[in-house]
């Protein structure tokens, strides 16, 4: 709105009321905005079915109920109100979430709470029987980032099989997707099916844990298409498309919301020879390499090994490339033009360095990627041909949606 300020009474009152009409409209319009009540916070509504029961935890440092100031772990708040819990299931990066992205978690016991903690990351990724034949229900309650990459959802898919096979039931208590405001990316193909991806879904799939493991269901993705009995604990006040900061980080390396927005474009890189800030304190924010000319690339960084980085790709040597730190957080696609541009720099400059890893294809969830920009597709022209399978999934998935 353009106001026209003369020199007369009358105006400057008509201009202060307009302003003081749109400062109320605005507070009155924060003042809608409720607060996102997650599933874990809903005690009232899941104590009942969890008293007097033999109780499994999948959980990490994320698993918090929150309170008016900070928040309590879900394990312990259980565990003080009487809850038997017999034992918590890790995941990749451990119970307290410090472990090295790909790193071997241990079992052991808990020194906090004397609880035994079950890996369900390396060999172990789904329960054993011997390991749930004592339990009668099993709560999921980790907070996921929204990418197929990330291998909670994966973490998901085990535990369900393993309860549908020992009739167990599963209890999700829903957490809020920080990108769930869309969905894109190629859909994986079922020849590369592995941990960083295991159905036929985009990478970024605009869907909750609890929506997800709906899904999972639906689609009979389980082995022998067997099904999970499932119990939801759904958010109060969650909508796809409000913005949703993460309180605590969800894992090591991606320390902030800027991060965790960047994401979905940004771990290809680790399929290639670029850092993508590991070993440093703006992991997934930054990317680089050694390799690059310098004049192209005035942006460096040193990797070192830190927390949740022991050995960080390209360790201690200078990397020349783009600091994206400062980048508006509302991404609602995935970038592929810094994925092009390093690979077209390399070819420039290193053409003895070869520029992706078997664990590309992996990521991508199929070879066309890789061989598109090897023939040298822009990022329009590539994203144009994941456009049919998007609109199928973005279908499929209209079903199995709890919040619109």
């Amino acid at each position: 709105m353009f106001i026209s300020c003369a020199n007369t009474s009358k105006n400057n009152e008509k201009a202060l009321r307009i302003k003081t009409d749109t400062i109320f409209s605005v507070k009155k319009a924060e003042k809608k905005v409720k607060k996102i009540i997650v599933g874990a916070n809903k005690t009232a509504n899941y104590l009942p079915l969890i008293k007097n029961n033999r109780i499994g935890i999948v959980a990490n440092q994320t698993s918090v109920i929150f309170k008016e100031e900070g928040h309590t772990h879900l394990v312990d708040s259980l565990k003080a109100l009487g809850i038997h819990i017999k034992t918590v299931f890790a995941p990749e990066h451990g119970f307290r979430g410090h472990a090295d992205a790909g790193e071997a978690i241990k079992n052991g016991v808990d020194t906090k709470t004397g609880l035994p903690i079950v890996s369900l990351y390396g060999k172990n990724k789904k329960p054993y029987p011997s390991q749930i034949k004592n339990l009668d229900l099993i709560i999921f309650d980790i907070q996921d980032v929204g990418a197929r990459f990330y291998t909670y959802i994966s973490t998901l898919h085990y535990v369900m099989e393993a309860c549908a096979e020992a009739n167990i039931p599963v209890l999700i208590l829903d957490r809020p997707n920080p990108n769930g405001h869309y969905t894109d990316g190629p859909v994986l193909e079922a020849q590369h099916k592995s941990f960083v991806g295991l159905h036929p879904i985009p990478v970024v799939h605009g869907m909750t844990i609890a929506e997800y493991a709906k899904m999972i269901n639906g689609e009979k993705w389980l082995a022998n298409k067997v099904q999970c009995k499932l119990h939801i604990v759904s958010m109060d006040n969650y909508k796809h498309n409000v913005a949703y900061n993460l309180p605590i980080k969800p894992s090591p390396n991606l320390p902030n919301s800027t991060a965790i927005n960047l994401y979905p474009s940004l771990c290809f890189f680790e399929g290639t020879n670029v850092s993508v800030g590991r070993g440093t304190n703006q992991q997934f924010q930054v990317i680089g390499s050694p390799y690059f000319h310098l004049k192209a690339h005035h942006y460096s960084f040193k990797p070192k090994p830190n927390i949740g980085a022991k050995h960080p790709k390209h360790e201690n040597k200078i990397c020349y490339g783009l600091n994206l730190s400062q980048q508006n957080q509302s991404a609602s696609g995935i970038n592929l033009e810094h994925l092009i541009t390093f690979y077209k720099a390399n070819k420039k400059y290193h053409k003895d360095k070869p520029f992706f890893t078997n664990f590309f294809t992996k990521l991508a969830g199929t070879k066309k990627l890789q061989t598109q920009i090897e023939a040298g597709l822009n990022a329009k022209e590539i994203k144009k041909t994941w456009q049919k399978d998007l609109d199928a999934y973005n279908k499929m998935r209209q079903v199995y949606l709890l919040y619109k």
